[in-house]
Order: structure tokens, then sequence, then C-alpha cells
């Protein structure tokens, strides 16, 4: 088994995952998965193996992520760690896009820029006055 390398991106985040043969373990920037908080965002991360089903019991999982929020970070590293094991398994392409199309396709909005003369927003006018 050779190691397989994946990212994923959300917003300003950006993860990249590593899957390798091990004992299951899931570590984010070095921590376990369980010790990360809020566990909301736990849950996120570790929907696709609860997908999979057995598929990544004798893997590990090395994801690092940076930039954005948490929320934003936690979904980045689902979608690296759903892709790394379609990777590994192809049969769980399926299983995934039927479940959510979000754990392989990457949610392409982004921030809109701010424009010129408009009070530092993005689609703010300046203010008009007929005196």
């Amino acid at each position: 088994m050779k190691f397989i390398h994946t990212s994923g991106k959300r917003k300003t985040s950006i993860a990249r995952a590593t899957l390798s043969p091990g004992k299951g373990i899931i570590r984010i920037n070095g921590t376990l998965l369980e010790h990360w908080n809020p566990g909301m965002n736990q849950m996120k991360v570790r929907e696709p193996i609860l997908i999979a089903a057995g598929a990544a019991d004798n893997m590990d999982v090395r994801i690092r992520v940076e930039g954005g929020g948490v929320s934003s970070q936690a979904e980045a590293c689902r979608l690296a760690l759903a892709r790394s094991l379609v990777e590994h398994d192809k049969k769980l392409q399926g299983v995934f896009l039927e479940y959510d199309r979000q754990l392989l396709v990457a949610d392409v909005r982004r921030r809109e820029t701010r424009k010129p003369n408009t009070h530092g927003k993005a689609r703010s006018k300046r203010q008009k006055s007929y005196r």
C-alpha cells in the first residue's frame, strides 16, 4: 500500500490529507481528532469514515490544514479525507456522491473583493446628496 495525498478547499482554508497504512488514527495538525474542538466539527470530519463503513479501519490519516475559520477548516478536512478514501477504494465514489455531493466536489464560492470608493465594502455605493 502506498501513501495517498489529496487536498480539499473551502473558502480560504486548504487541507492536505495523507492516507497511510496504520491503526485508524486521524490527526489534524498533529492533534488527535478526538481532541479537536468544537465537537460539531469533529462530526463533520468523521462523516466520510462513518459512510465508508470499515474501509478506513486499517488506515492512518494525517491532515494539515491552514487558513480560514474553524468551520471552513473542518469542511476542507472532510473534503480531503473523502477524496483520499475514494482514491484508496473507487467503489466509495458512488456512495459518497449519493449521500452528499459536497464530500467530493469543492464549493467554489469565495469572498467578493472590495471595490474602490465604497467605504471598504464590496457592494456599498457612495451616498448622494442633491443639495
